[in-house]
């Protein structure tokens, strides 16, 4: 039988006649309304001729492709039986179920030794979702050395899009051109990592924001993984992921089983703002957000570790001014927590600094109408705390192995950890009222078990949600090093990056932004001199930067002045007002010629109106800077376009404006402003030109 699964000018196509296991003949663009001969014919014709010196027959690329069908690339399934180091059997007599969207195929080895079952589902959005599950049917232990999904890309697919970074410098594009051969990317961190690959695009050579066919994949986990993307002389192009495995850590006993991360793939025809056309509705449709994103304020870098009830108590003050609605006390409150080197793991209020507990800070927070939130970071324990001292068998690692910002981690896989950990923030939330957790992750996990200890951690936070269901939490590691669909399943705001130099968050909440809608990612103000960098920006190029995400502070406001304040508190203002246009509308980048000058913006859901930056990174190629054109837009529409003033006007290098700028404003229609655009000031480097677009109730002619 065939299946033809079709969402959201989407469409994938397995084909299950037959005994062995089914094959994707199609991932791409929708191919129309087919009959079910009409469906047949066009499978039939995409039936490969049998090559010499080859197998015997024609080679297709099953949903679980082996040596044994003629595939020489990666396998998807590897392991074998513990006994007598045998490999696993030849899957095929495949029982296929199908439900709306979504295909179910179970498939067994000759010899009875496992079951294997595999899902795929064509999202509403068009965002396909596959997994497999393996159980040990047999009476041997199975060892699981890996179990990958695989889906066909057509051969024009010839360039990779993938990821790489480091702390502060997070989502660093980088491209590749694949030859024959596999590329592949492996992380072993036990979290994604600052270099993680992250989303995985592959697509028809220069492709870009706009432009361009593409097929993308990520895998829904927090820990370490694989992505391949290889071209055969042999056979079809594919993309692959799944978790890695370290050798042994999954031993599958009789009648147990593992089930592989989601792989969660989207196919574009209009660039790389395709991909986040439907991957955005599609982390929407799974959101735990259910209000606006509050303005945050957080404390690290006004106090760090030196906690005060004055010095918080007018911070707390000063917070409420601007505009904030959620303040966040960081690292410092709990027992012996003096400097980065002790305390962790002790989760209980240092009375020496808090001799009255959390609680005349709380009050103060609430007094000033907003909600209190709290650092903490679970996973996490200092050898100097008296959880270590107490437990050294709940720490994983050997003790003469090195620590990781003088900290290790707690096996929580241990029963007794984790009902500890869980108890400890369940007695927090219970004293205190907590809305909302900075949750952080600080390190690497150095030792082979990452498999179970994110499992666990997926257990933590969601026993955690089920006893407090209205908190919010926020995934912090060590900045971003741990932003996937596994996490932010479980979580409503993710850290970024640790840096908040502007200049730096560009590109990193450019790129991070392709994938994940900018509500969940928290982006602060930051004092005039970034910490992580030491850069100096103005303050409405800080503003504008992080008006477009979930916004907040991170700077001592008590060191501000009043004027500073006061453009503050335009700023907070300015995105209240927007922020549903801005955490529900469609992202959209242009594609410039000139790598100084960078364009991001909204447009609402029913593109009535919009926002865009028109962002100088640096000092610009040309003297006269290209007209903007405005994407995204309804072509169909008149829009009146206006720059509007932040905190402050951006400063230009001219000797006169252009003269739409003088008056300030323009109408035109959206066709015109997508095709020919509007000439821009000559900017200055970090600087930001904000304009709204709202269309008029005249529709153009």
């Amino acid at each position: 039988m065939i299946h033809y699964l079709r969402a959201a000018g989407s469409s994938l196509v397995l084909d299950a006649r037959g005994t062995r296991l089914p094959a994707i003949v199609h991932w791409g663009k929708d191919l129309g309304d087919l009959d079910d001969a009409a469906l047949a014919e066009t499978v039939d014709a995409l039936v490969p001729a049998v090559g010499p010196s080859s197998i015997d027959e024609p080679l297709r690329l099953t949903i679980l492709p082996s040596l044994v069908e003629g595939w020489s690339g990666h396998p998807a399934l590897r392991g074998f039986r513990a006994t007598d180091g045998r490999a696993l059997g030849v899957l095929a007599s495949p029982t296929v179920t199908r439900a709306g969207r979504s295909v179910r195929i179970a498939s067994s080895d000759e010899q009875g030794t496992i079951l294997v079952e595999s899902e795929f589902c064509l999202t509403d959005e068009g965002v396909l979702r596959a997994r497999h599950t393996v159980r040990n049917t047999g009476e041997d232990d199975v060892e699981l050395a890996g179990l990958d999904t695989v889906i066909p890309i057509p051969d024009r697919a010839r360039e990779v899009l993938d990821f790489t970074g480091l702390w502060t410098h997070e989502r660093r594009p980088q491209r590749t051109m694949l030859g024959f051969g596999a590329w592949s990317r492996e992380t072993r961190h036990g979290r994604p990592g600052h270099d993680d690959p992250f989303l995985t695009v592959v697509g028809t050579p220069g492709f870009n924001f706009r432009s361009g066919e593409l097929w993308a994949v990520h895998l829904a986990w927090s820990g370490d993984k694989a992505v391949r993307a290889q071209r055969q002389p042999l056979g079809p192009s594919m993309l692959a992921c799944g978790e890695l495995l370290a050798p042994g850590e999954v031993r599958l006993a009789a009648g147990e089983e593992y089930t592989s991360p989601w792989t969660v793939g989207a196919w574009s025809g209009d660039g790389i703002d395709g991909l986040s056309a439907r991957l955005h509705p599609y982390v929407r449709s799974r959101s735990r957000i259910r209000r606006p994103r509050p303005v945050i304020l957080n404390t690290w870098e006004a106090v760090y570790f030196d906690h005060d009830l004055d010095v918080l108590g007018r911070l707390v003050a000063a917070a409420a001014e601007v505009g904030v609605e959620r303040f966040v006390l960081d690292d410092g409150w709990f027992t012996g927590r003096r400097d980065d080197r002790r305390g962790l793991g002790d989760w209980t209020v240092d009375a020496s600094v808090w001799p009255e507990g959390l609680h005349p800070l709380v009050a103060l927070v609430h007094a000033h109408g907003m909600d209190f939130g709290l650092w903490v970071e679970p996973e996490m324990v200092n050898p100097d705390s008296d959880l270590a001292r107490a437990h050294p068998d709940w720490i994983l690692g050997s003790p003469t192995s090195p620590t990781w910002r003088h900290q290790r981690t707690l096996d929580l896989a241990h029963p007794d950890a984790f009902a500890h950990v869980l108890e400890s923030l369940l007695a927090l939330v219970r004293e205190y009222p907590i809305a909302y957790l900075k949750w952080d992750h600080n390190r690497d996990l150095l030792e082979p078990v990452a498999h179970r200890q994110v499992n666990a951690v997926y257990r933590l936070l969601d026993a955690l949600r089920s006893a407090a269901p209205d908190l919010e939490i926020e995934s912090c590691a060590s900045g971003g090093a741990r932003i996937d669909l596994g996490i932010l399943e479980r979580v409503e705001r993710v850290w970024t990056s640790d840096t908040n130099d502007p200049l730096e968050r560009q590109q990193i909440q450019r790129w991070t932004s392709v994938f994940v809608p900018p509500e969940y990612l928290g982006s602060h103000l930051g004092a005039a001199i970034a910490h992580t960098t030491g850069r100096r920006s103005e303050l409405g190029f800080r503003a504008a930067t992080a008006l477009f995400a979930s916004a907040g502070i991170e700077w001592d406001l008590l060191a501000a002045g009043p004027e500073e304040r006061t453009q503050i508190a335009q700023w907070t203002a300015a995105y209240r007002q927007r922020r549903e246009r801005l955490h529900g509308g469609t992202v959209v980048r242009a594609d410039l010629g000139d790598p100084s000058l960078l364009v991001h913006g909204v447009v609402a859901p029913d593109a009535a109106s919009a926002t865009f930056a028109y962002v100088a990174l640096a000092a610009p190629e040309h003297a006269l800077p290209a007209p903007l054109r405005f994407v995204g837009l309804d072509p169909d529409r008149t829009y009146r376009v206006r720059p509007w003033t932040l905190v402050e006007p951006p400063r230009v290098l001219q000797d006169a404006a252009p003269p739409w700028l003088v008056e300030g404003e323009v109408t035109l229609p959206g066709r015109v402003l997508a095709e020919t655009g509007l000439a821009m000031p000559l900017l200055l480097p970090q600087q930001v030109l904000l304009l709204d677009l709202e269309a008029t109730p005249t529709a153009a002619g």
